[in-house]
Parts: C-alpha cells; sequence; structure tokens
C-alpha cells in the first residue's frame, strides 16, 4: 500500500480517534489526528451541515447503479433520501425511499447521527427530476434538470457549470462555522471517476460504487465514451472537463469547498469518490502555492464499509486508501481522511446487516455524521441501538 502512515486507534483518550475509526492517507501524524480530534468536539452542534441533492441521467443506465432498484425509482432517490435524512423513519414521506436489492438507505445513518447530536442540516437541490416537497435551499431558478449522461460528453452547458461554480464561491464565503459536507447524487461515483480520470489521476480501477460489486468496466467505457466525444482530458481546465462529463453537484460543491476554505473554514468532506472528485477539482483551480495551506483542516470523513473495501479480485488493499494515494502522488500533497467504527456485524437486522455484505456502503454523508457523533462521545453500540430503533419504525410505517 503506497500511504505513508496508517494507524487504527482503539482508545478512549479525547486526544485519540474512537473505537474502530481509521485515519489513513498521505501525511497523516499522531499530532494531526489528535488536533482534528480535539477540534470537532469543540465544535460540537456548532456547524453548517449541508446535503446537496443533484441529479444525471448516468444514473439510468441499466446496471451502473443500486441507488434505487429501477431506472425510475433512481429518478427520485435523492428526494427520498433527504426527506428521510430530515423528517426520520414514522413521518408521512411524499418520496418514499426506494426499492433497493438489499439493505436500507444510508440516510438512516445520517438521520440517526444526527439526531444524537442534535444538529440542524441543510438541504440544496441542483437539476433534480422533480422539486423537493420539504425545506430546501434551490440552487438554479429555474430548475434546469439532471445533468445529461456522462458518455454524451455534453453533460452540462459551460455557462450552467460556471454558474454553479459561482454560487457554491458565495456561500462558502458566506460561511461563519465549520461546515460537513454531504451528497446524494445517483450515479454520481461514475461522474466522480469521469472527474479523476479526466484530470489525470488512474483512478479506473479504484472508484466503488453502490452495487454489491461496482461495474468497474461499464463506468469506465461510458466515462471513455464521453472523455473522447468531448476531447477532453488532462490539459482541459476543470470547468471544460465539468461541462463534458460532470454532474451539477460538482462545481457548486467545488466552489463552496474553495469559498469555506478562503474563510478560514474546516472542512469535513462526508463521502467517498465524490468528494475526492471535488477536492481534485479544487486543487486544479488553486495556485500550487496555496495547495498546502488549503489542505490544512481538510479531511475526508467516509464509512468502514467503504474504507475497508476492495474493488479488485487481484488486490486486497483498500480501493479507497488507493485513491487517496493516486491524489496525494498526483498533486504532490498530504491527503487524509478518517473513517467511522460504525459496524452492523452484530446486528440483528437484516437490511443493516446487509452493510457488511457489502450491499450498502456509503451516503447522506452516513460516514462523516457517524464519525462526528463517535467524536462527540456516542458509542457505536448507542449507534447501533438506534438504528435498529429506527428500523422497525420505518417497518412499522410501512405495514400501515
Amino acid at each position: 500500500m503506497n500511504l505513508k502512515y496508517f494507524k487504527t486507534f482503539n482508545t478512549h483518550q479525547n486526544a485519540s480517534l474512537p473505537f474502530g475509526c481509521k485515519a489513513f492517507g498521505v501525511g497523516v501524524t499522531d499530532s494531526k489526528i489528535n488536533s482534528w480530534v480535539s477540534s470537532w468536539s469543540s465544535y460540537a452542534n456548532d456547524i453548517n451541515v449541508i446535503l446537496v441533492l443533484a441529479g444525471s441521467k448516468t444514473a439510468e443506465v441499466k446496471g451502473i447503479s443500486a441507488a434505487g432498484a429501477t431506472v425510475e425509482s433512481r429518478r427520485f432517490t435523492a428526494l427520498a433520501d433527504a426527506e428521510f435524512f430530515l423528517k426520520g423513519p414514522s413521518s408521512s414521506f411524499k418520496w418514499p425511499l426506494p426499492p433497493l436489492i438489499a439493505g436500507v438507505s444510508p440516510a438512516l445513518i445520517s438521520y440517526v447521527s444526527s439526531k444524537l447530536l442534535n444538529l440542524n442540516p441543510m438541504v440544496f437541490g441542483i437539476g433534480l427530476y422533480e422539486v423537493p416537497s420539504y425545506p430546501f435551499i434551490p440552487i438554479e431558478v429555474p430548475y434546469q434538470g439532471p445533468a445529461n449522461c456522462v458518455s454524451t460528453g455534453q453533460a452540462m452547458s459551460m455557462a450552467r457549470v460556471e454558474d454553479l461554480w459561482e454560487k457554491g464561491l458565495s456561500m462558502g464565503r458566506q460561511l461563519e462555522k465549520p461546515l460537513v459536507l454531504s451528497e446524494c447524487v445517483p450515479g454520481g461515483t461514475t461522474t466522480a471517476l469521469a472527474v479523476l480520470l479526466g484530470l489525470g489521476i488512474s483512478a479506473g480501477d479504484w472508484v466503488s460504487g453502490s452495487i454489491r460489486i461496482p461495474p468497474i468496466e461499464l463506468k469506465k467505457t461510458l466515462v471513455e465514451c464521453g472523455l473522447r466525444r468531448a476531447g477532453v482530458g488532462p490539459h482541459s481546465l476543470p470547468k471544460s472537463l465539468l461541462a463534458a462529463i460532470g454532474d451539477p453537484f460538482q462545481p457548486f460543491a467545488t466552489g463552496l469547498l474553495i469559498g469555506a476554505r478562503q474563510s478560514g473554514l474546516p472542512v469535513l468532506l462526508g463521502g467517498g469518490s465524490q468528494m475526492l472528485a471535488v477536492l481534485a477539482l479544487a486543487l486544479s483551480s488553486i495556485d500550487l502555492k496555496l495547495r498546502n495551506k488549503f489542505l490544512d483542516e481538510v479531511v475526508v470523513g467516509t464509512t468502514a464499509w467503504l474504507a475497508d473495501e476492495s474493488t479488485s479480485h487481484l488486490h486486497s488493499q483498500s480501493s479507497f486508501f488507493k485513491l487517496i494515494s493516486l491524489m496525494g502522488d498526483f498533486y504532490g500533497i498530504d491527503i487524509w481522511g478518517v473513517s467511522s467504527g460504525l459496524r452492523f456485524k452484530s446486528s440483528s437486522r437484516k437490511v443493516l446487516y446487509d452493510y457488511e455484505l457489502g450491499y450498502i456502503k456509503e451516503g447522506v454523508g452516513a460516514g462523516a455524521l457517524s464519525l462526528l457523533a463517535q467524536v462527540n462521545g456516542i458509542s457505536c453500540n448507542d449507534l447501533i441501538d438506534e438504528c435498529e430503533v429506527a428500523v422497525d419504525q420505518l417497518n412499522n410505517h410501512d405495514s400501515q
């Protein structure tokens, strides 16, 4: 594994990671980890928690995503996940959670963690198939709908990309509290792969997905088709890449990240490859001399399931750790992350135990929010208990 440092902590001391959590990446040190834990435990609930919903027609490709068992259901996954995240399992839903092959939406983990932390998350919507029926902040008026499939090489107009980037930048500059950024974008691991490959990072075999065994070759075929049709690649500007093969979340989130860091705010990027794509876009857009300072207080937070996954039968190493390493090597800079210790090996609820079988891995900020809960003194056992209660409430609600 091409990592300078890898360590698992299993202590209850304030200046170390909670049980089961892992720090990973390039340039990770004990002092960095201790400082990060100390800071995010002191922020408590005085933070901005932002969930960005976005759409891409990439999710309509057969076999590309399990964020909804059918093409039709995936059009409304983001709407349903956010409604559950905001309201919880006992509410009446306009957008019921989509049918899944196995498991239950990671929005359940995010809801439980957010409730235990007493957070007040904000939902932003970009390029959805329909307008949410619950409180949210629209980024585009009028609504422009989802991006085209990555394979077209014409995902969005340049005007749209620039507008979303600038809106994110402006909002990031106005923030006054530490930022936890999460997303729900069905098909997003494929657009993330497109961005990473388009920038020149050799990510082809290392990007996961919502399907238990990610369709790596299908993803690469779609991405390569889009890059070829658009004629873009490593020498293209980030915004040109996004117009060709991106999704609406990416330009907005990149601007938001850059703006938040310009405001001097710590940022916890909650997710997997999408957050690495946004981080890569930001790094490619700022001056080389500013990159180290930019990354000083930026950490990726993810789940144990994603952190432990290998996408290749030829390698046992974590694919996500490999991605972090590739990015660190590519930019010549220290990039690191932390995974939550939450696992469902002991759960008697099948939809939760399905996480351990690889059916569900990450989404809606589940890793970052459960990690934040642990850092603020909530045990894994408490998280598991509350997740089981939420599953039971959801089942009771559905049976009525």
